[in-house]
């Protein structure tokens, strides 16, 4: 277990600024550097009591891991024809990462109101 789960650190060391930045390309004249935010994670677990029980009487010995993550497109930093950059953000992602964000502020004012209320 401690081979695999070092054998993914070592993979996944550096994809996270690969990913987060991805090559130029150009378009009509523009050079663009497509940006997202990644994120990750890995994890696993086992029974370790269970490791020399399972040999002297009817207990089995449990292990397992998984992972996942999701990359969200944000935009594009542009270097025009006048050699000037700039960054163009994808606004539906934009939206879309905000929503938690507003979330939290809208339950966060709400429990301050009720908080307020009650004194």
């Amino acid at each position: 277990m401690t081979e695999a789960l070092a054998s993914l650190t070592e993979t996944f060391k550096n994809v996270g600024v690969s990913r987060a930045y991805g090559p130029a390309v150009t378009v009509d004249g523009e050079e663009l550097v497509p940006v997202a935010l990644v994120s990750f994670g890995f994890g696993g677990g086992g029974n370790a009591d269970a490791g020399t029980a399972a040999l002297d009487s009817s207990q089995e010995s449990a292990a397992g891991g998984g992972g996942g993550g999701f990359v969200l497109p944000l935009g594009v930093y542009c270097r025009g024809r006048n050699g000037r950059l700039s960054f163009r953000p994808n606004s539906l992602a934009v939206l879309a990462g905000l929503v938690p964000l507003v979330c939290a502020v809208g339950f966060s004012v709400r429990g301050v109101l009720r908080t307020l209320r009650r004194s």
